[in-house]
Order: C-alpha cells, then sequence, then structure tokens
C-alpha cells in the first residue's frame, strides 16, 4: 500500500501553522510585557505605546503583532525544508547533466528524504540498465566476433582442399580422397557449430516454452548411461550411476533436460579421459534434485572456472578444434537449466572435476 505522502505533508504543515500561531502569541504577549515595562521607565516608551493603541486598538495591536510574529516563525520553521528543497533541484539538476554517479543527499524524516531517496533509486536502477545494455553490446558484437572466427576456420580448410581437388593438384586417388575427407571433417564441424550456435540462440530467447512433463531423474540418468556406452567404450572410460532414491522426479522439459546431461556426459569423456571413468550421482537435497556428473581427468584452473560456463570460452587455448568442441554446449546447459529454475555449477580440484545441477522437485500434490 503507497504511504499518504500528501495527506502528511498537509497535516506537517497544519501543525506548522498552528504552533506559529501559538507561538507568535506567546511573543507578541511577552513583548507588550516587555513594553510596559518599560513604560515605566522611559516616557518615550510610555508615547510611542500610547500613539500605536490608538492606530490599532488595543486588541488589533495584540491580533496583529501576534500575526506577524507567526509569520515569522512560520518562515523559520519551514526554512530548513525549503534549504533541502534547494539542494535537492541541484542534486538533480547535476544527475540530469549526465553525472548518474552524483546523488542526492539524505536528511531528515520528512517527505523530501523519501523523495530523495527515491531520487537516488532510480538513478542506481538507471546505471544498472546503462550497465546492462552495454553489456549486451559488448556480448552481441563478442559473439558476432567468435561465431565468425569459428567458422572461418573450417571454412578456409574446406576451401583450401577442395581448391587443390577441383585444380587437380593431387597425385592419387588415396590423396584427393584424403583432401574430400579432410573437407568432410571440417564441414562437419562447421554443422556441430552451427546447430549449437542456433540452439543457444533459442534457449536464451524468452518466448520459447517448455513441454513440462513428471520426469523421474533416476531413470532418465540410466537411461543415459545406456545409450553412450558406446561412447565411454571407444573413449576407454566406464560410467557409474549411485542413486539411492529410486524414484527423484521434477517437473521439466525431457528433450531439453536430456540435452544438459548429454552435454554434460559428453564433457565429461572429453576431458576426462585420464581418469578412466565418469560417476554420476542422483539424490535429494532438501527441496532440490540434485544430479552430479564427475570425471577424474585434468582439473579445471581455479582461473578458469568461472567463465566456463560462458559461450566460446574454452580452458585449453591451445586444444584444436577436434578436441575443443563448439564453446557453446555449457553455454547451453546452463540456460536450460535455468529455464527449469534450477541451477548448475562446477567445482575442480587435483582429484576430481564436477558439474552439479540442482532443480526444483516436483510438488507432491502435483498430480502430472
Amino acid at each position: 500500500m503507497t504511504p499518504n505522502y500528501a495527506g502528511r505533508m498537509l497535516w506537517r504543515l497544519i501543525w506548522q501553522m498552528v504552533l506559529s500561531v501559538v507561538l507568535g502569541m506567546i511573543t507578541m504577549a511577552f513583548a507588550i510585557f516587555v513594553v510596559t515595562y518599560l513604560t515605566n521607565y522611559s516616557t518615550t516608551f510610555r508615547r510611542m505605546l500610547y500613539l500605536i493603541v490608538d492606530l490599532f486598538g488595543q486588541t488589533g495591536l495584540y491580533y496583529t503583532g501576534s500575526f506577524f510574529f507567526a509569520i515569522v516563525f512560520m518562515c523559520l520553521l519551514s526554512w530548513p525544508r525549503f534549504r533541502y528543497l534547494h539542494t535537492i533541484l541541484n542534486a538533480v539538476g547535476h544527475i540530469s547533466q549526465g553525472n548518474f554517479d552524483a546523488r542526492v543527499p539524505i536528511r531528515g524524516d520528512n517527505e523530501l528524504r523519501v523523495l530523495a531517496t527515491h531520487t537516488n533509486r532510480f538513478v542506481e536502477r538507471l546505471n544498472h540498465s546503462m550497465a546492462e545494455e552495454r553489456k549486451a553490446e559488448q556480448t552481441k558484437n563478442e559473439l558476432i566476433t567468435n561465431v565468425s572466427h569459428d567458422l572461418r576456420t573450417p571454412l578456409t580448410s574446406i576451401l583450401g582442399y577442395l581448391g587443390l581437388a577441383e585444380q587437380d593438384r593431387y597425385r592419387d586417388e588415396i590423396e584427393l580422397r584424403h583432401y574430400i575427407s579432410i573437407a568432410y571433417q571440417k564441414s562437419q564441424r562447421m554443422h556441430v557449430l552451427i546447430n549449437d550456435l542456433f540452439e543457444y540462440t533459442r534457449t536464451r530467447h524468452a518466448a520459447q516454452t517448455l513441454k513440462l512433463s513428471a520426469i523421474n531423474l533416476t531413470e532418465m540418468m540410466k537411461q543415459l548411461l545406456e545409450h553412450q556406452r558406446v561412447m565411454l567404450t571407444e573413449a576407454g572410460m566406464e560410467g557409474h550411476l549411485r542413486a539411492p532414491d529410486a524414484e527423484v522426479t521434477v517437473m521439466g522439459d525431457p528433450a531439453k533436460l536430456v540435452r544438459v546431461f548429454e552435454n554434460l556426459l559428453i564433457n565429461a569423456v572429453a576431458y576426462g579421459k585420464d581418469g578412466g571413468k565418469v560417476d554420476i550421482a542422483v539424490y535429494r537435497y532438501p527441496n532440490e534434485a540434485v544430479v552430479e556428473v564427475t570425471n577424474y581427468g585434468e582439473p579445471i584452473p581455479s582461473t578458469d572456472l568461472p567463465y566456463i560456463f560462458d559461450r566460446f570460452y574454452r580452458v585449453d587455448k591451445s586444444r584444436t578444434e577436434h578436441s575443443g568442441g563448439s564453446g557453446l554446449g555449457l553455454a547451453i546447459s546452463k540456460s536450460l537449466v535455468e529455464m527449469h529454475g534450477g541451477t548448475i555449477a562446477a567445482e575442480s580440484d587435483a582429484l576430481r572435476t564436477a558439474f552439479r545441477v540442482a532443480l526444483p522437485l516436483k510438488p507432491k500434490n502435483n498430480p502430472a
């Protein structure tokens, strides 16, 4: 409920007027007492007093003097407020010239303090919006730069090898097939990158909707390990599932959550081969369903850990495109998890690297 600031100001004004009138009457009465006392010792004061009384009358003189002193007290009581209002106007004028780091001083305990507080809050939000806008512009420019670079590299190879084939610059059919094979691999790389970029753009679009249904994460992880058994075997790794609860249910979009955990598993296989295994844990943690995907390969440096969910970020800058992926997998996973109202985080040390996904548990009264 919005406070009635107009009513408060009206009552404060009435209170000041009443106080000023009372103080004016008291002051006038005291002044008459002093003047009357002085007339007993000064003929000049006595004559001036008789002259003023003849001019205004005794009652008129009292009320006229009281009114005068009431005006004086009203001005004195209102002066701090007007001075503070002047300060606010100067500060707002300074801010309006583009000095958004400036703030309005906070003083007193009245409506002007509320005005100053709201003005400062408005300026802070404006600064935040401008910072977000600058960040969005920088992000867009980085996205264009990164996409251009990541597409240009394989495209240059494709054009180079196809150019050699088109110009008959090969010794025999074996070398020709080798050129075509490399061009095909590069085109597959471009296909993966474009698909990932399209998926990332879709996940960041606010209008995208989720097709929610009840999902048993324990069962989903079992199926995921089974489907990726060949990939694990080819990488010389084993996959293990630890799930104390046979049923850990969340409300989510099955296709999108599968994409999240596939990305994490593929990432674990790509960068954790030295460890020889991938562990997946599913458990409840008070009101959340938690899935952890852990590998035992090379750790992620602490300096890189805060940025691994940024698009196109690769921990090892020297990785080749064959092992480095598109750089969008973890960014896509983060977007999809956040769409489900969950969180994703990573921790890494010399022993293991673990990705932790937390999703809200399905409400017990939800019939879906």
